[in-house]
């Protein structure tokens, strides 16, 4: 069935050594010189995990301003689980599916990233995808709580004509590929804004090396909708109180929630081998990077984490037995660390590719000026 709006179709690249900031001219946070800790991927994206695949759908047009970011941890093709662990920092969003990730200690089947009043769409688009992908229905059975993180793009967007539909959901899923990837306002963070300014997808990765001495990967993929103006920082410098103008204009969200009082959804890959108790730690991580960037939290700021890990292929009612190899708990750190880093600069990363967007009811919001922060960097130096 044809639709009146236009879905535009970002599709993560496929990986050609260039920076998806260089294919799509967007430039990031390190393209501004911000210096930030910590030894990043070749393309310091969520896709330096292999296996992982990223695509998103974007809606722009009349007053919707939303989209879905599909994430497929193992691609489209692989019928076992990843072991995964579930974090929540501020609970007032929603993960579905993550009763049966803490229970299982397993993640089967794709992520999907939208608006809040998407979730029920990406959820249906999921079961279709499932179903359509997968023939034997006792394998199908692992896939019966799709698993979709939200962030409120109301402000922006017309949310309540529910204009995210299942076509748009397969899409998204079926166009999933490894490599660069889009970030600022695509996919799930079409309508999305962090500390007042236009915001939405980012990544970001860390290359670390384990004290047995396995080089291992840290990706992380953020979809940001957080913050209040002045708690804004970036490398330590809180840049925010300077940057008191070009705020939202008219942009209250229909939840009727001030700008401020919005989510974080953090998805955290590894490929080193972990047990789901171990990411669950790795997850939490993600409080610290989004913390570096200012917020304490606030009220209503629903901030969930999952982190997965590809290492360990986990079967489904097959009879097998399901083997698991882990670091050691006390190796974790360095990847720990490399989660609260990559956290940190995948935020920063989703403000900094983010622009100008006008929205519904004439409403607007401006993209982080770039001359302007580089410069209050640079005075923090003197």
């Amino acid at each position: 069935m044809e639709r009146s709006w236009v879905a535009v179709l970002t599709v993560a690249l496929l990986a050609s050594g260039v920076s998806a900031a260089t294919s799509e001219g967007t430039l990031r946070a390190r393209d501004l010189g911000i210096v930030l800790a910590g030894q990043p991927g070749p393309l310091n994206a969520i896709t330096d995990v292999g296996g992982v695949q990223v695509g998103h759908v974007s809606l722009l047009e009349g007053e919707t301003r939303t989209g879905v970011t599909a994430i497929l941890p193992l691609g489209p093709d692989e019928l076992a689980g990843v072991s995964a662990g579930v974090a929540v920092f501020n609970g007032t969003g929603e993960l579905t599916g993550a009763h049966l990730i803490r229970e299982f200690g397993t993640l089967f089947g794709p992520i999907l990233l939208t608006g809040t009043l998407g979730v029920g769409a990406a959820r249906d688009g999921a079961l279709l995808w499932s179903r359509d992908h997968i023939s034997d229905p006792i394998q199908r059975a692992s896939r019966m709580l799709p698993v979709v993180a939200e962030t409120d793009d109301s402000g922006l967007s017309d949310a309540w004509s529910l204009p995210l539909t299942r076509a748009d959901v397969l899409q998204a899923l079926e166009g999933a590929r490894p490599g660069p990837l889009q970030e600022g306002s695509v996919g799930g963070g079409t309508g999305m804004v962090c500390y007042q300014f236009k915001c939405g997808i980012g990544t970001a990765s860390r290359e670390v090396t384990t004290d047995i001495g396995e080089t291992t990967m840290v990706g992380v993929l953020v979809q940001a909708n957080f913050g209040r103006r002045e708690q804004l920082t970036v490398a330590g410098v809180p840049v925010g109180r300077s940057l008191t103008d070009d705020m939202p204009r008219h942009a209250q969200p229909a939840s009727g929630l001030a700008y401020g009082d919005g989510s974080l959804v953090v998805i955290i890959a590894s490929n080193a081998p972990l047990l789901p108790t171990q990411l669950e730690r790795l997850a939490r991580r993600a409080t610290i990077g989004m913390a570096r960037t200012g917020t304490f939290g606030t009220a209503t700021s629903g901030d969930i984490f999952l982190a997965f890990s590809t290492a360990t292929r986990v079967p489904f009612a097959t009879g097998e037995l399901s083997r698991h190899w882990a670091l050691p708990n006390e190796m974790l750190d360095p990847l720990l660390e490399a989660a609260a880093q990559a956290t940190e600069e995948a935020i920063l990363n989703a403000l900094v590719a983010g622009e100008d967007m006008d929205g519904r009811g004439g409403s607007k919001v401006f993209g982080l000026p770039h001359e302007r922060l580089q410069h209050l960097l640079r005075q923090s130096e003197e």
